[in-house]
């Protein structure tokens, strides 16, 4: 296991690599039986689709499936009929454990002297393949590296990567995992066999809830799976992280714009920007980029769906007649690229949530043709 911290680890919850059954993606594993039990198994996968959907679970599921079986021959012989591998088999103990020495993964490395992740993955963390493929596997065996997340890639590593994979290793198996393949360099994308997974549907979202002992009733369940929209990381950060409770603190602001209630501002901000509180905040921005998003698709018609707070489809109603979906929809932009952008330059969160709160009650302010 990582004796530093991981972006995609949700607090308790098993990470992606401890988690022995996937929910909602049985058609992207079944592509990947079954071009590993006809003997066309593609050197590379890309992974693709929203965040949180299940490609780290299926990149771990396909590592463990090839170290455990190298073969179709050995693969029938156990009788498998898919990528499960027994959570009591040595593989998955070394998998869960990152000790497996046929699996590299490849992400964004700790930073010790600044005691956070680094933004980016480097070129550094890609050249580590050139001596991991050095070296054999055995005769059945199977070398696997995982990019997790492939978006993260800087330049100098894409093309690094790139070159790795125009000449690929013998029994070399490479996992990319992106959010944002478009972000990709093309000739990488050429090189990868494409999967392209789909945001799970309400009831699988429910499924991981159980499966995960998140305690909560029908209707919260329900609210949940609305504001996870398909992923199952983000579902088990709401439940975990309060994040019904803080959508509905959201709201409570968001919906008398213009006026702002500064003091309730200041006290949300406090509690969602303090240190320690990465998880509430990144909850923070993600329910506020929807609820823009929904205001956008309320303003041209397409409806924003039932209200989870009373009152938030008219405010949205009433706030996208008001300035016109264009300027929602440049104000929707800025604030991805301020959050991106702070995050980079580790600005100071309460005051990001100021800010963002001040674009929204300009824009909020304005009225179209005036």
């Amino acid at each position: 296991m990582s004796d530093f911290p991981e972006s995609d680890r949700l607090d308790t919850f098993p990470h992606p690599r401890e988690t022995a059954r996937i929910i909602g993606q049985e058609e992207a594993e079944r592509s990947v039986f079954d071009a590993f039990m006809s003997g066309r198994m593609h050197h590379a996968w890309l992974l693709t689709g929203p965040k949180g959907i299940g490609k780290a679970t299926l990149a771990y599921r396909i590592a463990r499936f090839v170290q455990a079986y190298g073969t179709p021959d050995l693969a029938r012989a156990a009788g498998a009929r898919d990528l499960s591998v027994p959570e009591n088999s040595p593989v998955f103990r070394q998998v869960a454990a990152l000790s497996h020495p046929n699996l590299l993964v490849i992400r964004r490395p700790y930073d010790e002297k600044a005691k956070r992740l680094k933004t980016v993955i480097t070129v550094e963390e890609v050249r580590r393949t050139a001596g991991f493929f050095g070296m054999s596997a055995g005769a059945d065996g199977w070398r696997v590296a995982i990019v997790d997340a492939a978006d993260d890639m800087n330049v100098n590593a894409e093309n690094a990567l790139l070159k790795i994979l125009e000449e690929p290793p013998a029994r070399g198996l490479f996992i990319l995992i992106s959010h944002q393949p478009g972000r990709l360099l093309p000739t990488i994308r050429s090189r990868c066999r494409t999967l392209a997974m789909r945001p799970l549907a309400d009831a699988d979202i429910a499924g991981v809830l159980a499966a995960n002992d998140v305690k909560a009733n029908e209707e919260e369940r329900a609210a949940i799976a609305r504001l996870a929209e398909g992923s199952a990381g983000r579902a088990l950060s709401i439940a975990e992280g309060g994040g019904l409770d803080l959508y509905k603190e959201l709201v409570a602001l968001l919906k008398p714009l213009p006026r702002l209630d500064v003091k309730g501002l200041h006290a949300f901000a406090d509690k969602v920007g303090r240190r320690g509180a990465d998880d509430a905040y990144e909850t923070f921005t993600d329910l506020l980029g929807d609820w823009l998003q929904r205001l956008v698709r309320c303003g041209a018609g397409v409806g924003a769906g039932p209200d989870l707070v009373a009152g938030e489809g008219a405010a949205m109603a009433r706030l996208a007649a008001g300035a016109g979906l264009d300027r929602w929809v440049e104000v929707w932009e800025k604030i991805s690229q301020t959050v991106a952008r702070a995050e980079t330059l580790n600005t100071d969160r309460k005051l990001v949530i100021l800010n963002v709160f001040s674009m929204l009650e300009s824009v909020a302010g304005e009225r179209t043709g005036a």
